[in-house]
């Protein structure tokens, strides 16, 4: 596997070895040994999703001390996945990483504890699943607001298909961090 930095500290791409021929392929998505060395994070839930082209979900984090780190990646389709930095005394607090997954990349994104996260799907039938560190806690769910201008991220689209829970999400600069 290869692992890649981002700008911001903790934000992780992997690229798993992916063994291919004429008759598909074979790749190893997770190996606990493997990805704990590099990651040092357990991971104790799986959750997976299906979207239609233009479904944005998030911005959603969890609150300490129930806060989640994930592992996400694309089985099927492709995404804009989005992590934004909610830790206080990070120098990028605030800031976020785009990153593109796809069924056809393979690529994997990690997001430590004290990360908001979201993506957009790209296409139609995108299966997205993640791996968290801790078990969902619906008290201890937050949610940034999308399109928060303070926040300015590119989705790609200025009217995404957003769940009514997401479009009340709560703007950053009301947000008074905990992490």
């Amino acid at each position: 596997m290869q692992i890649e930095n981002t700008k911001i500290q903790g934000l992780k791409i992997i690229s798993p070895k992916v063994f291919g021929d004429e008759r598909g392929y074979f790749m190893e998505s997770y190996n606990h040994e493997k990805w704990f060395e590099v990651l040092n994070t357990l991971f104790i839930q799986d959750n997976e999703s299906l979207s239609s082209s233009n479904v944005l979900r998030g911005l959603h984090f969890q609150n300490p001390p129930h806060s989640q780190a994930k592992l996400v990646r694309v089985v099927r389709g492709s995404v804009w996945d989005i992590a934004v930095d909610l830790r206080k005394e990070s120098p990028t607090y605030g800031q976020h990483v785009k990153v593109f997954l796809s069924g056809e990349n393979k690529k994997q994104f990690f997001i430590p504890e004290g990360f908001a996260h979201g993506f957009i799907a790209l296409e139609d039938d995108t299966v997205f699943s993640y791996k968290c560190s801790q078990y969902y806690h619906p008290h201890a769910e937050g949610i940034l607001l999308w399109n928060d201008p303070d926040l300015a991220i590119d989705w790609g689209t200025h009217e995404p298909l957003v769940s009514e829970r997401d479009r009340k999400g709560m703007k950053f600069s009301s947000f008074r961090s905990d992490f």
